[in-house]
Parts: C-alpha cells; structure tokens; sequence
C-alpha cells in the first residue's frame, strides 16, 4: 500500500508543472486616454497598456493591470501594490530620486487648447490674468507653475478629463497638456470650437516605465523586450492604432 502511494504521489509530482507562471501587476490610471481608460465593461485599456502586455508577452510572463488615482501611484508600487507603472510618466530628475526608469516608449510635447475664437496669447505678458489648467503632479502642472504662475491663475485637477471638463465648460481659459493627449480630446464632441494654441512648450519630454527603486533585473528584461517589440513591429502596430504617425 505505501508503495502504491509514494508512486501516485510521484507520478502526480511528475505532472505538475516545476514552478508557477511568473506573474506581474501593471499599474497604470485609466483616465488619461488614448493612454490608459477604462471602457463602459470595466476594462482597462489604452496605448500604454498594450505596449505593457507586448512586453509581458515578450518576457513570457503572466501580467495583470491594475488602476490608481495618479496622486498615489508613486506611492503604490514602492508600497508594492504593483510592480511597474506603464501610465504616460515622463521620466524627471525629481522622480528618479523615488524610482528607476526604463528607456523611452514615447515622446512628449506640452501645447496649449483654447477656444477657436477667443485671442489667446502664449506669451507670458498675453496670457496674464488668464486662468489655466493642468493636472496635478504632471509636467504640465509644474512647467505652468514655474513659468507662469506669477501671471496666471494654475487651477490644478486630479484627472486630466476634469481639466477638459472644466475648459468646454468655460471656467478655464485654457488648458497645458501633453499634446497627443489633447490630440485625441479635440476628435471628440465636447471639444468643437477648441484648437491648440501657440508652439508646443517642453519638447524634450521623454515618457518611461517606472519600477521600484534598484529593481535593475526587471527594468533590463523590459528595456530588452521594448528593443525587441520595436525590431519586430509590433510597436509599430500598436501605434498605428492610436496615431496615424509615430510616437516614439
């Protein structure tokens, strides 16, 4: 009888599989479209998104997203509530002090959205009295509050939805966003009679993906994987479903 068991209990270790699947938990805001959103469904998706889940593919790893208010996302996946962030982060000096990036996926330009027929004046002595908005803790919020905030009103929001909300709505006079992201606001109903304005500002911004503070090995296995997806095209394809020219 026991020799019957240990060779069932053998033959059951036999077929188990050696080790589980590695898995890893994307973090990202889902309300920053085309980057990240979330559907009428509850699904989480966007450019940033599917850029994460090529790179899991790539890395032949499990990966599942979750969603955190942007205010609290730094704060998350060092509380280890994830393990990466893929949400449009432009990398700064300020927060490499708190995590590590990998390379770029994107490239950021900041530009100004205003109504159509109302004189809008970049220039710091134009746009004085103006009250402007931004999202919070983003390169917008800080560039119009170190450049401008003694001329204009900041108004800064939790959402960058709400910023846009505010503007259609005429409580702002206009709004300093990345510029893909207006891009896509400007395709939809409540912004007809909004265009951008003046020349984009902050042209130099690169978006990362952020890990942990000295997590070298996975940020090395997703600078290797987004090489790869490049080589390939499948970041070519990915970005020809947002934007019909290229982001990187």
């Amino acid at each position: 009888m026991k020799k019957i068991m240990l060779a069932a209990l053998l033959a059951l270790g036999l077929a188990a599989p050696a080790s589980a699947a590695e898995k890893l938990r994307i973090g990202t805001e889902g309300a920053y479209p085309p980057f990240n959103t979330i559907d009428a469904s509850g699904k989480v998706s966007g450019f940033d998104v599917d850029i994460a889940m090529a790179l899991c593919a790539k890395m032949k790893v499990e990966c599942t997203v979750v969603t955190q208010d942007w205010d609290g996302i730094i704060p998350a996946l060092i509380a280890k509530k994830f393990d990466l962030i893929a949400a449009s982060m432009s990398i700064t000096e300020e927060r490499k002090k708190a995590v590590d990036f990998t390379d770029h996926y994107w490239s950021n330009k900041l530009q100004f959205v205003a109504k159509k027929d109302a004189p809008f004046d970049t220039s710091a002595q134009g746009l004085k009295g103006k009250t402007i908005g931004a999202q919070r803790a983003t390169i917008a919020g800080d560039w119009l509050e170190k450049n401008l905030g003694k001329v204009v009103t900041v108004k800064l929001y939790d959402t960058q939805e709400n910023a846009y909300l505010d503007l259609a709505a005429g409580r702002l006079d206009g709004v300093l966003a990345d510029m893909l992201v207006t891009y896509e606001w400007l395709k939809s109903d409540a912004a007809k009679g909004f265009e951008f304005k003046g020349k984009p500002v902050a042209d130099d911004d690169k978006i990362g993906i952020a890990v942990r503070k000295g997590d070298t090995k996975l940020k090395e296995r997703l600078n290797k994987a987004l090489k790869e997806i490049i080589a390939d095209g499948t970041y070519e394809k990915i970005n020809a479903k947002y934007f019909p020219f290229s982001i990187y």
